[in-house]
């Protein structure tokens, strides 16, 4: 009875020690660019962006040898958007640094050192007004949507602990108005208009 104990024992522990083997986790740091179209609207407003600069961290955690579970966190430095309407033609200008919070599942290709990926899920971003000179309105006020996020990239292996990734990823959500309404500066920049922002995105990935 020992004896069979003993090998159950060692046989269940060969099993996780084989699947904790198998399993495959990565983290990734990545430079990103912010690329946000020009949108106008069904309420007279026109809103533009200047591109902006970030960066992205994100963990992999693999589900099969193709397919894999991601959550991701990323942040710009600062851009501008700027909102036109009939009662502001010149147009009002809001620094913004926006976070990104992304969850995604992930299913790769193999060819030999080569890896196309795509990526799909939801994603959260937080737009965080800039309050200094480069802000023309002072009362705007930090704004969340919540939209989707999408993806397509290669990650090319240069070890069997690194690879560099490439990819396009978007995000569709509805255009921020920083809570202004007319409640607050007497301005309206509410576009009602959902949009595609462009994130291009180049980095490195460890895998453990």
């Amino acid at each position: 009875m020992r004896k069979i104990f003993v090998f159950a024992f060692l046989l269940a522990a060969f099993a996780v020690a084989g699947r904790a083997q198998e399993s495959r986790q990565d983290i990734s740091l990545s430079g990103t660019g912010w690329i946000e179209p020009f949108k106008a609207s069904t309420t007279n407003v026109e809103v533009s962006a200047s591109p902006a600069y970030g960066a992205e961290l994100s963990y992999r955690f693999m589900l099969t040898p193709t397919s894999a579970l991601e959550a991701g966190y990323g942040i710009t430095y600062q851009n501008s958007i700027t909102y036109r309407g009939p009662s502001f033609p010149n147009g009002i200008s809001i620094l913004t640094r926006t976070q990104e919070i992304t969850g995604a599942y992930v299913r790769s290709f193999v060819f030999k050192n080569w890896n196309p990926f795509v990526e799909a899920g939801p994603a959260g971003l937080v737009f965080l007004p800039i309050i200094n000179t480069g802000t023309k309105i002072l009362d705007a006020k930090q704004q969340t949507e919540v939209g989707g996020m999408y993806g397509a990239g290669v990650a090319y292996e240069i070890s069997p602990s690194f690879d560099i990734r490439a990819e396009y990823r978007g995000f569709v959500t509805k255009v921020p108005n920083f809570g202004e309404n007319n409640t607050n500066s007497g301005y309206d920049f509410s576009a009602n208009r959902w949009y595609n922002i462009s994130v291009p995105t180049v980095g490195i990935a460890y895998h453990f």
